[in-house]
């Protein structure tokens, strides 16, 4: 039996968590979840599998979850703000966390859990991007295994079991193209929040899904593999592979290529997180070869995308500058959402960011949460008016 923590446990990798666990054939016993504001969610959740901590994020969401479980009659210790997270993420009982909170917020708890000696299953992709030599070294210190639950580094880490890391000629990560492949920068000016987030393949949450319709996504994803896989820029490709069947490949020193295939199911790579080394049995929808009528390759349109090239360009400059990419992404993202900014200022936002904040080589784990907030604070002082 597996016991495990779900961070943000109301998320679209969160609810789908749930769902492997519902669909196991192996025990696996939630104990800890923590959510941001969905107490309504949280209280069914609790419902369900019965957790023995929680912990809210907002406090008014807090009271509400307390309340209930008081009146209740529950045996459940009912935690609020960073502290809550922190706890859900170290307790003594659990063996895996599964870090699926959206943002930089997810960094913290996962360095605590990482201290705490727990295995990561590693959903939030920020932590990684903007710390990620450090996060890489607690990790190596404490003995904590990090399972990618992305689907693209799922893939890799699938692709690379029984080889030498040190026979790896290059990884490439594939990408569906999002909503507006082979459109031009023209065709970009008027894009609109409802617009960009209708994803083709993927049933994703709000940020994610802006954040693939700009390859910044992808542009994470190659930061995130660097750091998981010991794979410099140069031999990280990125190919558009609309059908989204092949979920990422690594090629070695001898040209063979190893892919991971599969359906557009995140359950999969959550599932293999949760049973690794062990496989469960599908819940997903398996592949039927008769019915695929093929399976195409392209080149990212980096002059119109330009997003995914200045992630290579903060990740090939290291130190704070990752940070500072995402940063300006993240902020600049929900300011899109909100009406605030155009589609293209996204992008204008995070070059801008780049280029105005000092570059700082070998930052503390304090020096990049300082950056990032000032990246943030100057965003937002600049564009939300």
């Amino acid at each position: 039996m597996k016991n495990i923590s779900i961070l943000g446990v109301t998320g679209s990798i969160g609810t789908q968590t749930l769902d492997v666990i519902r669909n196991s054939n192996k025990e696996i016993k939630l104990i800890g979840i923590s959510a941001n504001k969905s107490y309504s969610m949280v209280i069914d959740i609790i419902q369900e599998f019965k957790p023995k901590y929680v912990a809210m994020m907002d406090y008014e969401s807090y009271l509400k979850v307390k309340s209930y479980c008081e009146e209740t009659n529950r045996e459940i210790q009912v935690l609020s703000g960073i502290e809550g997270l922190n706890k859900v993420a170290t307790l003594e009982e659990i063996d895996i966390v599964v870090t699926s909170v959206v943002g930089m917020i997810g960094l913290i708890p996962t360095i605590s859990a990482i201290r705490a000696k727990k295995h990561i299953a590693l959903a939030n992709k920020e932590t990684l991007v903007v710390a990620g030599e450090i996060v890489m070294r607690e990790a190596k210190e404490n003995g904590a295994q990090i399972l990618p639950v992305d689907s693209e580094h799922c893939a890799i880490f699938q692709s690379l079991q029984g080889n030498n890391y040190n026979e790896v000629d290059k990884v490439i990560l594939t990408a569906s193209g999002g909503p507006f492949r082979g459109k031009k920068r023209e065709e970009l000016k008027d894009i609109t929040p409802e617009q960009a987030l209708k994803h083709p393949k993927w049933n994703m949450g709000k940020k994610i899904s802006i954040d693939s319709s700009t390859l910044v996504n992808k542009g994470l994803e190659v930061i995130e593999a660097h750091f998981l896989f010991g794979v410099d820029y140069d031999n990280i490709q990125v190919v558009i592979h609309p059908q989204s069947i092949i979920h990422s490949m690594v090629e070695y020193i001898d040209g063979s290529v190893i892919a991971q295939l599969g359906s557009t199911d995140m359950r999969l790579p959550i599932q293999y997180a949760l049973n690794y080394p062990e496989r469960g049995q599908s819940i997903a929808e398996k592949l039927d070869f008769y019915s695929l009528s093929s399976l195409t390759f392209e080149k990212p349109d980096m002059d119109t995308f330009q997003c995914l090239s200045l992630a290579y360009d903060a990740g090939k400059a290291g130190g704070n500058m990752p940070a500072i990419f995402n940063g300006a992404n993240e902020i600049a993202v929900e300011l899109f959402l909100n009406n605030k900014i155009k589609y293209l200022q996204i992008e204008e936002i995070i070059r801008e960011c780049m280029m105005n904040f000092e570059h700082i080589t070998n930052p503390t784990l304090e020096q990049i949460i300082d950056i990032d907030k000032r990246t943030r604070e100057y965003v937002l002082n600049k564009y939300n008016i």
